[in-house]
């Protein structure tokens, strides 16, 4: 069984994406061949700055070390280091449709914060789908979040196989049971965010103690 899953390196992480994401990752390579990658390209959708996106890849590669990811046994490597990504997500845009992409709930919500929304912004969930039937991936540990960016790459999954033949396994998601979606702790009809979250409501991972 193929496990996939890819996180990330933008904003401190927090108690959600442990539990979505990190708890998952270093369970699930237990049950298979896990690969995991740090997304850093879906990064450049919005404002960032060279240096700091460098050096924040780099922790959070520390990170997934930390909580329990083993070299041994599972693949971890960057995003961007591998061009097929950015080539699956081309061959995949010509068999998504505007309107699925419009109706990306994400994309709304960032693009309400940024004073420039980009088009890498609007189509990264492309290159998610790329990321993810790049590897034949049978089951796709996240968080309740990115439940339909991942239906959507079902859906182009199927879709290219149609117009295509059997060409990518269709991928099925595993959500915790407990902790899918964290809420923030001072506005619960948010969810916990360093970017659209509250400061006094985000408990981050690396935060002290007290």
């Amino acid at each position: 069984m193929r496990i996939f899953s890819g996180i990330q390196p933008t904003g401190a992480k927090h108690i959600g994406n442990y539990s979505g994401g990190f708890r998952q990752y270093a369970a699930m390579q237990e049950q298979g061949d896990a690969v995991f990658c740090i997304v850093d390209l879906h990064s450049i959708t919005v404002d960032y700055d060279p240096a700091d996106l460098h050096d924040r890849t780099l922790d959070l590669a520390a990170l997934l070390f930390a909580t329990g990811l083993d070299p041994q046994r599972s693949t971890v490597f960057a995003q961007s280091h591998v061009t097929a990504h950015a080539e699956a997500a081309w061959l995949l845009s010509a068999s998504t449709s505007y309107g699925q992409l419009g109706r990306m709930t994400q994309f709304k919500e960032k693009g309400d914060r940024q004073e420039v929304v980009t088009a890498g912004l609007f189509t990264y969930p492309i290159l998610m789908a790329g990321d993810i039937l790049l590897y034949q991936t049978d089951i796709v540990p996240i968080g309740d979040d990115q439940r339909q960016h991942l239906e959507l790459s079902r859906d182009i999954a199927e879709r290219f196989n149609a117009r295509f033949g059997e060409t990518f396994k269709v991928p099925e998601g595993v959500y915790p049971e407990v902790g899918a979606r964290i809420m923030d702790l001072q506005e619960p009809t948010r969810k916990m965010s360093t970017t659209g979250g509250t400061a006094q409501g985000t408990l981050l991972m690396l935060d002290p103690p007290d």
